[in-house]
């Protein structure tokens, strides 16, 4: 059966656009809609020296595989012209409101998941509209109250416990309901969208040497500790928490089914290292299948025709699996 994928390629001058175009130069086996302006995938095309042909998105028909060239476009104007590599925060309205078109699409039934191309926060936020990145834009356009952000690359999950948060406001984050949701949604979907059975978690500790049992933080032994031990109870295969110097040893990863990390940074470095460029972004908890690359806008390679389409065609690829997955549709968490 043919799936439908929608993809938002994100702030339009930065290399979204180019790894759309780049992706059509080879037959797919499913379809995918591009959300955008049809004379920015042209220009750009044209910049690339690449062949595109833009096919217009039909919802009432059967979903088609692109050809080689091919793109489905579902068109979205531009509110002012993009030049490759220029930020202007007149274009933050057009990027969000191709999430928003994207998110339809899927909650209508019209197109099985959705990829997200890199977008820019800071100009987003220049234009006047507060948007700390699309993990929680996307929550609340659902209304779901908790998600998770999990990178994932060949042979490594990693998920975070926090995202977007400094460092000083980690520690007050981490609480006991938060921790409870947090493992429940990434057991949940890694049975339901990912096909594992029997999920194995390996949980990080907050602290150096996961607290050292108390003389570098409390926060494994009144908080982390025990959410651990009360879900174990539920039959849960959780291990932790384990000092985050040691946890992503390939030997240790090895045995585990996916890492949680306490904040972004304890393992977002360590999956990007091992993948970076061919890793995905997936938000787990949502009423919907949502992948995305895992790197920025790069706007010094728009429009030069150097920009490496393996993390989008891995989105792609991680989004099919959970569409073959037959997982059901989760309902946003009241």
């Amino acid at each position: 059966m043919t799936q439908r994928i929608v993809v938002t390629p994100g702030e339009p001058a930065g290399i979204g656009p180019d790894l759309c175009i780049q992706l059509a130069q080879q037959a797919r086996p499913y379809e995918l809609v591009a959300v955008a302006d049809a004379d920015l995938l042209s220009a750009r095309a044209s910049q690339l020296g690449l062949p595109l042909k833009l096919r217009p998105f039909s919802p009432a028909s059967a979903p088609r595989p692109n050809g080689v060239g091919e793109l489905t476009l579902l068109p979205l104007p531009l509110s002012v012209t993009a030049t490759a590599g220029r930020l202007d925060p007149g274009n933050a309205k057009y990027v969000l409101n191709g999430l928003r078109r994207a998110v339809n699409l899927c909650r209508e039934g019209f197109a099985a998941a959705l990829v997200t191309g890199p977008v820019h926060k800071g100009v987003i936020n220049d234009a006047g509209v507060s948007f700390t990145g699309h993990t929680e834009f996307l929550a609340d356009l659902t209304a779901t109250r908790r998600v998770v952000m999990m990178l994932a690359t060949p042979g490594l999950r990693v998920a975070l416990a926090t995202t977007h948060l400094p460092l000083r406001a980690v520690p007050d984050a981490i609480t006991r309901p938060l921790l409870q949701e947090v493992i429940g949604v990434l057991h949940h979907d890694l049975r339901e969208r990912f096909g594992l059975p029997h999920p194995r978690l390996l949980v990080c500790g907050l602290n150096p040497h996961a607290g050292e049992g108390g003389h570098l933080g409390r926060e494994e032994i009144e908080v982390i500790g025990p959410v651990l031990g009360q879900l174990r109870d539920e039959g849960l295969d959780l291990h932790g928490p384990v000092s985050a110097d040691t946890a992503f040893l390939a030997d240790t990863t090895a045995r585990y089914d996916a890492v949680l990390a306490m904040y972004h940074d304890q393992g977002l470095p360590v999956l990007k290292r091992a993948g970076f460029g061919h890793a995905v972004n997936v938000t787990l908890g949502l009423p919907i299948i949502r992948t995305s690359v895992d790197h920025g806008t790069a706007l010094e390679l728009a429009g030069s025709g150097r920009a490496d389409v393996g993390s989008l065609h891995y989105a792609i690829e991680v989004a099919l699996e959970q569409v073959a997955a037959g997982r059901p549709q989760r309902e946003p968490s009241p």
